[in-house]
């Protein structure tokens, strides 16, 4: 039990002496938790949440029900497991609107990347830029399986020219993990830029995120204004 754990090793303890970020995934859950389960320490039943939902990638798209079928987790320790989750990603869905300057396809692609990069489907995302590469806003046009005959130059445009954009980047992510480009991420590539030049709002890069990595278009020389 957690009471036979020495008091330097028990997570809450860790935390204060060493700060959150010195915690592993197991003991942040576990001060989520807060009690352990009949005859088990907080630690080991952490350790089997993060076992079941396949890592802290899973746990991310466990459910409600799902957590709730784990022995040692009922509807308390589910709901508080869940708010958790969800206030990380809310705060990682507010940081863009700091209006990150973007100076890099690095830039774009950390910007998004927490969010996108543990999505099961594909999500297309513009971010939409002033005149100095400033962020004035994102938004996600569309979900699912993207080709030229669902991506709509005209719905991403009229988004920009709402917004009285000067630039957008259009970043969207592989489920997959693998960010390297399908013929028709390049299909849409070509399409959006010609677009973009018929109204006076520059594509500057359509950015594709993995699992931890990115592919940029522009960065590749695969981008049409560089032909």
């Amino acid at each position: 039990m957690i009471r036979d754990v020495p008091e330097e090793e028990r997570p809450r303890e860790r935390l204060v002496q060493l700060g959150a970020e010195h915690c592993s995934n197991a003991e942040l859950i576990a001060i989520l938790l807060r009690t352990g389960a009949s005859s088990e320490s907080v630690i080991h039943l952490a350790n089997r949440v993060l076992s079941k939902a396949g890592g802290i990638r899973g746990l991310t798209n466990t459910t409600l029900e799902e957590l709730m079928e784990i022995r040692g987790i009922g509807m308390a320790k589910a709901v508080q497991l869940l708010a958790g989750i969800e206030l990380g990603r809310r705060i990682s869905r507010a940081m863009p609107e700091e209006r990150m300057t973007i100076r890099s396809p690095r830039d774009a692609a950390e910007m998004v990347m927490d969010e996108m990069r543990y999505l099961k489907q594909e999500h297309f995302v513009c971010l939409f830029l002033d005149t100095k590469n400033h962020v004035i806003d994102k938004e996600c046009i569309f979900v699912g399986s993207l080709d030229t005959s669902v991506v709509h130059p005209r719905e991403v445009f009229r988004e920009a020219i709402r917004r009285s954009s000067a630039g957008i980047i259009c970043v969207h992510n592989h489920p997959s993990g693998d960010p390297h480009p399908s013929r028709e991420d390049i299909d849409i590539t070509y399409r959006l830029y010609e677009a973009g030049e018929i109204v006076g709002v520059e594509l500057m890069d359509h950015i594709i995120v993995g699992d931890g990595c990115y592919f940029s278009l522009k960065e590749k020389g695969m981008f049409p204004g560089l032909n």
